[in-house]
Protein backbone atom coordinates (compact mmCIF):
# COMPACT_ATOMS: atom_id res chain seq x y z
CA UNK A 1 0.00 0.00 0.00
CA UNK A 2 1.52 3.22 -1.11
CA UNK A 3 0.72 6.65 0.17
CA UNK A 4 -0.58 9.16 -2.31
CA UNK A 5 0.84 12.61 -2.07
CA UNK A 6 -1.18 15.44 -3.42
CA UNK A 7 0.72 18.26 -4.99
CA UNK A 8 -1.13 21.52 -4.87
CA UNK A 9 -0.46 23.56 -7.96
CA UNK A 10 -0.43 27.27 -7.20
CA UNK A 11 -2.06 29.49 -9.75
CA UNK A 12 0.14 31.97 -11.56
CA UNK A 13 -0.45 35.48 -10.27
CA UNK A 14 1.02 38.86 -11.13
CA UNK A 15 1.13 42.03 -9.06
CA UNK A 16 0.81 45.42 -10.72
CA UNK A 17 -0.57 48.94 -10.58
CA UNK A 18 -3.93 50.02 -12.04
CA UNK A 19 -3.44 52.72 -14.68
CA UNK A 20 -6.98 52.86 -16.09
CA UNK A 21 -10.45 51.96 -14.86
CA UNK A 22 -12.48 53.89 -17.43
CA UNK A 23 -14.04 50.77 -18.96
CA UNK A 24 -17.00 48.97 -17.41
CA UNK A 25 -15.81 45.98 -15.33
CA UNK A 26 -12.32 46.22 -16.86
CA UNK A 27 -9.05 47.57 -15.50
CA UNK A 28 -5.68 48.08 -17.16
CA UNK A 29 -2.78 46.90 -15.01
CA UNK A 30 0.91 47.68 -15.58
CA UNK A 31 3.18 44.85 -14.46
CA UNK A 32 6.83 45.88 -14.17
CA UNK A 33 9.76 43.50 -14.12
CA UNK A 34 13.52 43.98 -13.85
CA UNK A 35 15.79 42.27 -16.38
CA UNK A 36 19.52 42.36 -17.01
CA UNK A 37 20.77 43.10 -20.51
CA UNK A 38 22.32 39.89 -21.83
CA UNK A 39 25.43 41.51 -23.31
CA UNK A 40 26.07 44.68 -21.32
CA UNK A 41 24.71 43.69 -17.92
CA UNK A 42 22.73 46.90 -17.44
CA UNK A 43 19.61 46.52 -15.31
CA UNK A 44 16.50 47.46 -17.30
CA UNK A 45 12.87 47.92 -16.28
CA UNK A 46 10.33 46.36 -18.64
CA UNK A 47 6.54 46.62 -18.35
CA UNK A 48 3.44 44.91 -19.71
CA UNK A 49 -0.05 46.42 -19.87
CA UNK A 50 -2.69 43.78 -19.17
CA UNK A 51 -6.47 44.17 -19.23
CA UNK A 52 -8.19 42.36 -16.35
CA UNK A 53 -11.80 41.70 -15.35
CA UNK A 54 -13.04 43.63 -12.29
CA UNK A 55 -16.55 42.33 -11.62
CA UNK A 56 -17.46 44.85 -8.90
CA UNK A 57 -15.72 47.92 -10.42
CA UNK A 58 -13.86 48.16 -7.11
CA UNK A 59 -10.46 49.38 -8.35
CA UNK A 60 -9.31 52.96 -8.72
CA UNK A 61 -6.29 54.28 -10.60
CA UNK A 62 -3.10 53.83 -8.62
CA UNK A 63 -4.26 50.76 -6.66
CA UNK A 64 -1.85 47.83 -6.34
CA UNK A 65 -3.63 44.63 -7.33
CA UNK A 66 -3.04 40.90 -7.83
CA UNK A 67 -4.36 39.36 -11.06
CA UNK A 68 -4.58 35.76 -12.26
CA UNK A 69 -5.20 34.22 -15.69
CA UNK A 70 -8.67 32.94 -16.57
CA UNK A 71 -10.61 31.91 -19.63
CA UNK A 72 -10.82 34.56 -22.36
CA UNK A 73 -13.62 37.00 -21.50
CA UNK A 74 -13.16 39.21 -24.56
CA UNK A 75 -10.65 39.79 -27.34
CA UNK A 76 -8.01 41.40 -25.09
CA UNK A 77 -9.15 40.34 -21.63
CA UNK A 78 -8.09 36.97 -20.20
CA UNK A 79 -7.05 37.96 -16.65
CA UNK A 80 -9.20 38.49 -13.56
CA UNK A 81 -8.78 40.53 -10.41
CA UNK A 82 -7.88 38.39 -7.38
CA UNK A 83 -7.39 41.02 -4.68
CA UNK A 84 -6.59 44.66 -4.05
CA UNK A 85 -3.32 44.76 -2.11
CA UNK A 86 -3.09 48.51 -1.47
CA UNK A 87 -5.36 51.44 -2.21
CA UNK A 88 -4.02 54.55 -3.93
CA UNK A 89 -3.59 57.55 -1.65
CA UNK A 90 -6.41 60.09 -1.97
CA UNK A 91 -5.39 63.21 -3.89
CA UNK A 92 -6.45 66.80 -3.21
CA UNK A 93 -8.61 66.90 -6.37
CA UNK A 94 -10.57 63.83 -5.27
CA UNK A 95 -11.24 65.30 -1.83
CA UNK A 96 -12.31 68.66 -3.30
CA UNK A 97 -14.91 67.01 -5.54
CA UNK A 98 -16.63 65.13 -2.70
Amino acid sequence: MSETTETVKRARTLTGRVVSNKMDKTITVVVERVVTHPEYGKILRRHSKIKAHDEANACQEGDTVVIAPCRPISRHKSWKLVEIVARAPATATTEAQS
